[in-house]
């Protein structure tokens, strides 16, 4: 049988009250007594029922984050920031996987309201955000996480990503590159879509920007695409390719160089997005935009915390700048 309250208050031979202040407020106790029915609460093994508690205060200690994919380091990473962040606040982060796919995304908002969450961090499914607005609406601080969306009234914490893509065509153009692929996909995701946007600025009249364009951000998609480009026609490759993120930048590695016999960067010079871990330890270490995936998370939490004590106030907007990492992969 589980150890009450009541139980607890007759060991320490004091009244529920007092026990619900020790858990609750204990500078409102006399240390002799605190440490009494923290004697007691040791010796039963009482653990309380938090979810009880969370009913009457209306809120629980945690915040939703809900990603388009855990799998991807780069949003692990994310989350690791915003855990810490969240911990320092003593809350804590309960995270669900979107899979890009926007049904699944309203499940966990509903899910995560039913929790009565302090907040949500959330990167949306796709460009309609009717399901976020209402969470908004019903009084729920939510913070877009590593996406903006102009126009509509939602604090957020992005990158340019059109200053991304930019960075990387450029960084190849730099090196002599002119028939450019860009590997991503699909363009419905927005950070896909800046990136193509970024590069498409950066390349002139002198170069050539192909669009090859998959069905997610994979590392198997992009081993597929590496052994398609593989096997075209020298005069037909591109000199370069730009992916939309580290993930496709793995696979397409392993696509060129383990299959197709290709030499990086001799034959195709190669850059990710991201500069997830895996970008430094690949085969041939991998160019990549960096992101500050961390911070990303840590201050996406600052923003949470910031509308519940002041909700009411102006939305706000944190835009970091991407970095670019030059790695063996587009030198030489």
């Amino acid at each position: 049988m589980a150890v009450s309250v009541r139980d607890v208050a007759a060991a320490a031979s004091v009244s529920v009250g007092t026990v619900s202040n020790v858990l609750n407020h204990p500078a409102k106790v006399a240390p002799a007594t605190v440490e009494r029915v923290l004697r007691a609460i040791d010796e039963l093994g009482f653990v309380r029922n938090d979810a009880a508690r969370q009913l009457r205060a209306g809120r629980s200690r945690s915040i939703g984050l809900v990603v388009p994919d855990i799998g991807n380091p780069f949003f692990a990473e994310v989350a690791r920031g915003a855990q810490a962040r969240a911990a320092e606040a003593g809350l804590t982060v309960l995270v669900g996987n979107s899979d890009e796919t926007p049904s699944r995304e309203a499940a966990h908002l509903e899910l995560f309201r039913e929790q009565r969450v302090n907040g949500m961090l959330v990167t949306p499914a796709s460009d309609d955000v009717t399901g976020l607005r209402r969470v908004r609406d019903a009084g729920l601080p939510l913070v877009l996480v590593d996406r903006d969306v102009p126009g509509e009234r939602f604090d957020s914490v992005s990158v340019d990503d059109v200053e991304g893509g930019r960075l990387a065509a450029s960084h190849l153009l730099q090196s002599g590159r002119r028939r450019i692929a860009f590997v991503g996909g699909p363009r419905s995701i927005r950070q896909v879509a800046d990136r193509l946007q970024g590069a498409r600025t950066a390349v002139g009249a002198d170069a050539t920007l192909e669009v090859v364009e998959l069905p997610s951000l994979t590392v198997l998609h992009g081993r597929a695409a590496g052994e398609e480009i593989a096997t075209r026609p020298p005069a037909r490759r591109p000199d370069a390719i730009f992916a939309a993120n580290d993930l496709l930048a793995v696979g397409l590695l392993q696509g060129l160089v383990a299959v197709g016999g290709i030499r990086v960067p001799r034959d195709i010079a190669l850059i990710g997005y991201d500069d997830i871990e895996f970008a430094a330890a690949a085969l041939v270490p991998l160019s990549s935009i960096r992101q500050p995936a961390r911070t990303i998370g840590s201050s996406a939490v600052d923003l949470l915390l910031r509308r519940r004590a002041h909700d009411g106030g102006d939305e706000r907007s944190v835009r970091f700048q991407p970095e670019l990492v030059v790695r063996e992969s587009t030198r030489g």
